[in-house]
């Protein structure tokens, strides 16, 4: 087996178990690894650290498979893993439906590093985002195809970060029948329409789930403004949940019209819905021209920051953002506010969104914390899984 050896004093993060080695901590490679394949990663005095898989392409050199040194990386290996993923969901959702929604692997979280498979009934959605998801990528497959029957396994890989891999973007079927052009899913008696070949991430944002609930509770008889609204995933249970109204803001027609889809399709007044295709942050000063105010205002924007050197960006667009909804809520109104970029901290978050309120002249509490659903656990090993992190704040 190829070994690469970690640089003196570099071997920390490894020690604690996180399972990522950039390039800079690596001191020399022995052997002649190929993309995927899997070395051993060894202290420079030669202590052994764990086995990962090899992407020369990365900044992230190594990421680790396993940090016992007598487990193979064999098809057993994935099939043990694969399993106690499946065992831990289903512990953890013991009352899902047929066609219900989930996510099955969710990467570092789960031993699989750069693998993502959700559920959406009785289909199975793969990303493999990394060197070593893409060498294992078959047997993987067939491993699901094994231990779920799934008819249909299909691959949604393009994605950006896999040019960082060295590796082109894919998308299309793996196993069985070509899957419809619209999947219908059911959450807490929501239904939705779910478009797995083009959608966001794999069609939905499943780790929305838990908040899209706490939504429609803070939601009766509320205004409700709705940003990046994308196919309605909070505005159904708003609805639902007794809403007066909704505005749904997307920069995606498409977007829009599979929200209105859904609405009807929950039996719902798609009259109490307004849809408008725009920027959010240009629509949002004209709603503070035009002095228009909400009940309850959602944020649930893209990741903002993709890598540290964004991350000055990103807080510049949290807080116009917060700062532009917080104007715009009516006293004893309630704000759903989110940031998905992994690499803005919780505390970051939090302090962006309470300068946004006093630069609005608000007075704010927070009502809750929220994070991504259980689905998409994160490791103690592995903070940068705690991707998602949010708010419910109430003004005065």
């Amino acid at each position: 087996m190829p070994t690469a050896f970690i640089k003196p004093g570099r071997s920390k993060s490894l020690e604690r178990r996180h399972p990522w080695v950039f390039s800079g901590a690596v001191a020399r490679i022995e052997g002649a690894p190929a993309p995927g394949d899997t070395v051993k990663i060894l202290s420079e005095q030669g202590k052994f650290l764990a086995q990962g898989a090899f992407s020369p392409s990365s900044q992230i050199l190594l990421r680790v498979w396993t940090f016992d040194e007598g487990e193979e990386i064999d098809a057993a290996f994935f099939r043990r893993r694969l399993e106690e993923a499946f065992s831990l969901r289903r512990q953890l959702f013991p009352e899902k439906s047929e066609k219900s929604a989930l996510r099955l692997v969710n990467a570092e979280a789960d031993g699989l590093p750069g693998v993502v498979i959700d559920r959406y009934g009785e289909i199975l959605v793969c990303q493999f985002s990394s060197a070593g998801g893409e060498r294992w990528r078959g047997e993987i497959v067939r491993q699901l195809r094994e231990l779920t029957g799934a008819p249909t396994v299909y691959e949604r890989s393009d994605l950006e970060v896999r040019s960082k891999e060295g590796l082109p973007q894919r998308c299309g079927l793996l196993w069985g029948a070509e899957p419809p052009d619209l999947v219908e899913i059911s959450e807490y008696g929501c239904r939705f329409l779910v478009d797995i070949r083009r959608g966001h991430k794999t069609g939905f944002y499943l780790d929305q789930r838990e908040n899209r609930r706490l939504a429609g509770e803070f939601a009766v008889a509320a205004q409700v403004l709705n940003c990046f609204s994308y196919s309605g995933g909070f505005a159904v249970p708003a609805l639902k949940g007794g809403a007066e109204n909704v505005v749904n803001i997307d920069a995606s027609a498409d977007a829009l019209e599979l929200a209105r889809r859904n609405i009807l399709r929950n039996d719902l007044d798609d009259q109490r819905v307004t849809h408008l295709c725009g920027d959010v942050f240009a629509l949002l000063r004209r709603f503070r021209d035009e002095r228009r105010c909400f009940d309850l205002i959602i944020l649930d924007p893209p990741k903002f920051a993709e890598s540290r050197h964004q991350l000055p960006g990103a807080c510049r667009g949290y807080k116009d953002i917060n700062l532009l909804a917080f104007k715009l809520l009516k006293p004893e109104g309630t704000l759903f506010t989110f940031s998905c970029s992994g690499m803005l901290e919780p505390d970051l978050f939090q302090k962006i969104v309470a300068d946004a309120a006093l630069d609005a002249g608000r007075r704010a509490l927070v009502i809750k914390h929220l994070r991504q659903d259980a689905d998409h656990p994160a490791a103690l090993n592995f903070p940068e899984g705690a991707y998602l992190k949010g708010l419910i704040c109430r003004v005065r």
